[in-house]
């Protein structure tokens, strides 16, 4: 079976927009059964996403990207508010990373930053909930070697030494849990639940070097597995999300080259003016050490005219004694 590649921000959404696949999926990573959902694309620009880089690459970025109107690059996040089987409700934030950018930790605090700040309206009520973060990354975190991983919480009690079994809703709604997804790192087995999901964004096996669709070599055995194949084939068969997924790539190329440009010219800029302020203090100091010596000739001139002033004084003063 040919599928799309999900770890793209167009394919990811129409998985998303399926409430079973996204129960699926939000629930196999959480092991929580997830009674109901509904799921939210957030779309960032690229000009409103630039946060935490050199000012003056931002500033070339912005005008390039003026010079540029037929770029038009977005990136999709996902906020998923949920109520478990339990009665629980949470704020899951989902966010797809398919390159390593050194702006994008920045944002990703800033933006889970706002989503502190926000209340949610469940049933007609303002609720702050729970929050759990989901990150899938295209690139690999050096130090940690298994596709999927939980980060979680534990209450320690600091006197008694002893882990606690019980929650604070205080808390509970001041930190997160969080859950980090290394697709590059996924391999072929086929075995739990997660490893069926985590399967579908294993990433080999491309049809083509543009890496938009790859076989799909398991026969999927879950209900829910199926319909997210299911959207997959027929969104790496249509013409329209192809190119859709297409102009995201370009369009993401061009914005890693014009980064790469623009740290290039501001590098070569900046180094221009660290040489210039280098010849500038040089010939100062060259300036300096030919007004100095100016002054020491000086200041021995006068020595020497203060002295021979000194001596015809003194020769005076002895012919007048002789007198």
């Amino acid at each position: 079976m040919i599928i799309a590649n999900p770890i793209y921000d167009v394919v990811f959404k129409r998985l998303m927009e399926n409430e079973k696949v996204a129960k699926f999926f939000i629930g196999t990573l959480l092991e929580q059964t997830i009674e109901t959902i509904e799921v939210k694309p957030q779309e960032f620009t690229f000009i409103k996403d630039l946060n935490q880089d050199d000012p003056e690459v931002i500033k070339y970025i912005k005008e390039k990207v003026q010079e540029r109107l037929s770029i038009h690059v977005y990136r999709l996040d996902f906020i998923a508010t949920l109520k478990t089987e339990t009665g629980e409700y949470k704020k899951v934030l989902i966010e797809i990373q398919k390159a390593k950018n050194p702006i994008d930790l920045m944002r990703f605090r800033n933006y889970l930053g706002e989503q502190y700040k926000k209340q949610d309206k469940i049933n007609n009520e303002n609720m702050v909930l729970p929050i759990t973060t989901i990150y899938i990354l295209g690139f690999n975190l050096p130090e940690i070697e298994t596709p999927c991983i939980k980060v979680e919480r534990n209450y320690k009690d600091l006197i008694n030494k002893v882990t606690l079994d019980q929650k604070s809703d205080f808390v509970e709604k001041l930190t997160h849990d969080s859950y980090v997804v290394q697709v590059d790192r996924i391999t072929d087995r086929y075995q739990t639940r997660l490893d069926k999901l985590l399967s579908v964004f294993e990433q080999r096996h491309f049809t083509d070097d543009k890496e938009i669709t790859k076989h799909f070599a398991h026969d999927p055995d879950i209900d829910e597995l199926k319909m997210m194949t299911d959207i997959l084939r027929h969104a790496g068969a249509d013409p329209k999300q192809r190119k859709e997924i297409e102009v995201e790539q370009e369009g993401w190329r061009t914005i890693e080259a014009m980064f790469e440009e623009a740290r290039r010219e501001v590098k070569e800029a900046k180094q221009q003016q660290e040489k210039q302020q280098e010849k500038y203090e040089k010939e100062l100091a060259e300036k300096n050490k030919v007004l100095t010596e100016k002054d020491q000739a000086l200041t021995e001139k006068d020595q020497a005219l203060t002295e021979k002033d000194r001596l015809i004084a003194e020769l005076m003063r002895k012919l007048n004694e002789q007198k």
